[in-house]
């Protein structure tokens, strides 16, 4: 198991699509900490207050992440999607089964090494940005690391329902359907908050079910949550805004109980793409 791990970080280094990846990270870093800059600088020379510059700048930084948040779930669907399908396709699981290698060490060996592989790139360009934007403005959320490990835990459901769908599914077909579950599971926590201020029970109901059967926007609250500066939260909770209302606002980090079940999540899953595998003819 730890041997095809250790190849499967090995082949994702060498993946042209990574490094590509890591430089439009760089070069969008760049961006948007001069951006920043150029914001807090522009608004000091007006005497705009520092809290609102600020605030300002936690706004964009949210903004920010929500853009990586994105590039991050195409890159666990579309590095998870070919892990299973396409040494299935290629003819490698053949040749790796043949030997005294068990399929549940293939699923999980190729889970575990892609996701050290899209943990460590979340986490590094989700700080290299809060730094970038710190240094040059002034500004850092309270709560960085709970931001990053949010983004990775984000990106690791959606690797791991990828390489579910890549037991039964070409490469394509798992990778596009996990982008779309991706954007339907953000629109369910958008119509949960629409739901909340008209008090309409029904659309609550459904996207916290939803929640629960795909993590990946309860998640993103985490991500928000960890960036959005404490004044934001005293005003919105004074004023008595919900919560949910705003999908780039979080009163609150997920419960305790909704994180245990994401871990749980994500095990089941990985257990269901071993069962799918070993009941699947090569």
């Amino acid at each position: 198991m730890t041997t095809i791990a250790w190849l499967t970080i090995r082949e994702a280094a060498r993946r042209r699509v990574l490094w590509v990846l890591i430089g439009l990270t760089i070069v969008s870093v760049a961006v948007t900490g001069w951006g920043t800059e150029r914001l807090a600088s522009l608004a000091r020379a007006g005497d705009v207050p520092e809290l609102q510059i600020q605030v300002g700048v936690s706004q964009v930084l949210i903004l920010v992440a929500f853009m990586f948040s994105f590039v991050l779930a195409m890159t666990a669907a579309f590095l998870g999607a070919p892990a299973i399908a396409a040494d299935l396709e290629s003819g490698v699981a053949l040749a790796l089964l043949a030997r005294p290698i068990r399929r549940a060490d293939l699923v999980v060996g190729r889970w575990l090494g892609l996701t050290i592989v899209v943990a460590a790139y979340s986490i590094a360009s989700g700080l290299l940005e809060i730094g970038v934007v710190g240094l040059l403005t002034g500004h850092t959320p309270p709560e960085p690391w709970i931001a990053v490990v949010f983004l990775a835990g984000q990106a690791t459901v959606l690797l791991t329902i990828a390489l579910l769908f890549s037991t039964r599914l070409p490469a394509i077909a798992s990778g596009a359907i996990c982008v779309v579950l991706y954007g339907l599971a953000w629109m369910a926590g958008v119509f949960a908050g629409i739901g909340r201020v008209f008090g309409v029970d029904v659309f609550v109901g459904v996207a916290q079910a939803s929640r629960w059967l795909f993590p990946s926007d309860g998640l993103w609250r985490g991500v928000i949550y960890g960036l959005e500066p404490p004044l934001v939260v005293f005003e919105a909770t004074r004023a008595g805004v919900p919560a949910e209302a705003n999908p780039f606002y979080a009163s609150a980090p997920p419960p305790i109980g909704f994180i245990a079940w994401s871990i749980v999540w994500i095990a089941l899953v990985v257990g269901l793409a071993v069962w799918s595998l070993n009941r699947r003819e090569i």
